[in-house]
């Protein structure tokens, strides 16, 4: 009966997990939808999908804070809850900023998949825990192939609202299941929340997404230099009370450790990276039919054209620990961050043929799924155990920070390629906008290869906390599977 028991919520879990995974896979394949049926331009469109990665990178740390024991299934509930509220607005005859409000909603999804996992640790005996938490991961990966493609074929049989409709369906009933299948925490403590800390990290943060992915608040020189100069003040005031708060959003004092700091810097400029590479790519093959490039690919086919992407992410996610037997782990992230090089370089100099940039996107999703395998085993080395949460939150967000920078600056780049009056940019802002992706990804590739005879050899095993930041890593010594929070 017990097994029994464990199985069912294990199902429910990873159904939970994917439901959400495709919840926030939405808006790539649409960024181009939206912006010829609501009429604005594709770098507004692009906001679709930074609002979303945006809304998850602070959500995380608060979500992580109020899901801990006692509050995990009401934390869970009301998250999924607020992400099917913004599948609505995205489905209603709305104007465009309702549709970013409901994006930034569905953000939350992303943040779940880690509270999933909690729970999945917290109430599955030892065997069964560490076999759904892979299947959580797994369940991300899986979202994305399948969810790419159904949204593309929907927006092109009826449209983009009923394309938006998929995400709407797949959160109630990701809400519905999780109600009749999280189990009751126990009576606890209340979790203390630093709420000034969320305030002016999303702030700044999102200071810097406006420079970034705003071309045109530089028209005005002194205007962006004060948002720019603005951000990086309310964040540096952030990470002065987050060090001298006795309960932090983030712990910040676990940066003290000087691979642990090389090793989040490295996972930041590695997300820009491939996430403007993401971008571009998922941008480039929904190009329209009467451009002078692109493929006019009809809906489902512009979205199965991303299946090379999980199948290939996956792929690595299992591969990793073979490479990393044979060549440690610091060249498997360098040998990974190249294959996104070649990627990007295959798509500039053969971009015009349709096997060579689904090959591109391929080569992405393999460097993907290797890179966000091997982090949590480099975040942890030397860690003590009672740290392994923090560690892993503080992680979380820069890589979110990371992916919203990489799709902020996709859109700026495109949008200054796009001659006045167009909609589309020209092909050489594609190209350029992928070499701009070469040196942040050359940058973490020697951050991680060069620092890594300076760090703590012994890698440390996760305990058997119950926080909902942890992540399949902390359960393992072995790297993790592609992680629930890739593009």
């Amino acid at each position: 009966m017990s097994a029994r028991r464990d199985g069912r919520l294990s199902a429910a879990l990873v159904c939970t997990a994917l439901s959400a995974a495709v919840v926030g896979s939405v808006g790539a394949p649409l960024i181009t939808p939206v912006a010829t049926g609501m009429h604005v331009s594709l770098g507004a469109a692009q906001w679709t999908l930074t609002i979303t990665l945006f809304a998850g990178a602070i959500a995380g740390p608060v979500l992580g804070r109020l899901g801990s024991g006692p509050y995990r299934r009401i934390t869970i509930l009301t998250a999924l809850a607020l992400v099917a509220v913004g599948g609505l607005l995205t489905v209603l005859p709305l104007p465009f900023a309702a549709l970013l409000i409901g994006r930034g909603l569905q953000g939350l999804a992303v943040a779940v998949g880690a509270l999933l996992m909690s729970v999945a640790r917290a109430h599955l005996p030892p065997e069964r825990s560490t076999s759904t938490i892979a299947l959580l991961s797994v369940a991300s990966t899986v979202g994305i192939g399948v969810g790419y493609p159904v949204i593309s074929l929907l927006d092109q049989i009826a449209g983009l609202r009923a394309a938006y409709g998929l995400g709407f369906v797949l959160s109630t009933a990701g809400l519905a299941i999780a109600w009749r299948a999280l189990p009751a925490e126990e009576p606890g403590e209340r979790p203390r929340i630093d709420v000034l800390g969320a305030l002016l990290l999303a702030l700044g943060t999102l200071g810097l997404l406006l420079v970034i992915a705003q071309p045109s608040i530089w028209e005005t020189t002194w205007l962006a230099g004060g948002v720019l100069a603005g951000s990086v003040a309310i964040l540096a005031v952030w990470a002065i009370i987050e060090l001298r708060a006795s309960a932090p959003l983030v712990n910040l004092r676990l940066l003290r450790q000087g691979h642990l700091l090389r090793a989040n810097v490295a996972i930041l400029i590695a997300g820009l990276g491939l996430y403007l590479l993401f971008s571009l790519l998922t941008r480039y093959v929904q190009t329209p039919g009467g451009a002078p490039y692109g493929f006019a690919l009809p809906g489902v086919a512009a979205g199965a054209a991303l299946i090379p992407f999980s199948l290939l992410g996956f792929v690595a996610g299992k591969s990793m620990p073979r490479l990393v037997a044979r060549i440690t782990e610091r060249w498997t992230y360098a040998l990974s961050a190249g294959i996104a090089i070649a990627g990007a370089l295959l798509f500039v100099v053969a971009g015009t043929s349709l096997l060579a940039v689904l090959t591109a996107i391929g080569l992405l999703g393999f460097a993907v799924g290797g890179i966000f395998a091997l982090m949590p085993k480099l975040v942890l080395a030397g860690v003590p155990q009672d740290e392994t949460a923090s560690v892993l939150s503080i992680n979380q967000i820069i890589r979110s920070i990371g992916f919203s920078l990489g799709s902020a600056l996709a859109g700026s780049l495109l949008a200054a390629a796009t001659p006045s009056g167009s909609l589309l940019p020209d092909r050489s802002g594609y190209l350029t906008a992928a070499l701009w992706a070469l040196p942040p990804l050359v940058a973490s590739a020697l951050i991680v290869t060069t620092a890594a005879g300076r760090r703590p050899r012994s890698s440390a095993k996760a305990p058997a906390d119950r926080d909902a930041s942890a992540t399949p890593s902390t359960t393992s010594s072995r790297p993790a599977p592609a992680r629930a929070d890739r593009p």
